[in-house]
């Protein structure tokens, strides 16, 4: 069953998204668990346009608009430095939270992330003292500390290297997805 998310994740990545990105019903409608399988659920944010698709098998549902870490939107190297990493990722584990309203943590690093990490320290590109960091989720925005829904829609990047939605958006993706639900993030 895997399997068939790596390749849905294949396809995606060679599939252009220009297209979704225009269809305002896409951002508009509303999911539930009554109108969307959570067992065929995969998330594909793509950082070059700020954009979370959600797709039930291979039908895109939905977009939702995301911001990150650091306006350098390159790969993560090192912890500290607010990129956002790239690859394939899971949900490890999902929680309310009282700065983000809901976090859903990603299983980063994960095994291809500390390979990467581990060649940049063995081309001298880090430090062998360097540290991979981790805590990387899905979260809202922090309204305790001013930062609003303003800040997605006008693509602000203000994290440590998350991706932040709008709080009603990141309520509805908390209640439809389940732990294990395949992340591929993309630049």
């Amino acid at each position: 069953m895997m399997n068939r998310f790596y390749w849905y994740a294949v396809i995606l990545l060679l599939m252009p998204l220009s297209a979704f990105v225009g269809n305002s019903d896409l951002y508009n409608v509303r999911l539930t668990t009554s109108n969307v399988n959570p067992d065929k659920i995969f998330l594909l944010i793509d950082k070059s346009d700020y954009r979370m698709y959600l797709y039930e098998d291979v039908t895109l549902r939905k977009i939702y608009k995301v911001v990150f870490g650091n306006k350098d939107q390159g790969d993560k190297e090192v912890e500290g430095d607010r990129k956002t990493p790239e690859g394939t990722f899971h949900i490890q584990s999902k929680r309310l939270d009282n700065r983000w309203s809901r976090f859903m943590l990603l299983d980063y690093p994960n095994e291809d992330s500390k390979r990467k990490f581990q060649q940049l320290q063995s081309d001298g590109s880090l430090s062998q003292s360097a540290t991979i960091g981790g805590g990387i989720g899905i979260h809202g925005v922090e309204y305790g500390a001013g930062i609003r829904d303003n800040y997605v829609d006008s693509r602000e990047n203000w994290t440590m290297g998350c991706v932040s939605m709008k709080n009603a958006d990141v309520n509805e993706l908390y209640e439809i997805i389940k732990v294990g639900t395949p992340v591929v993030i993309r630049r």
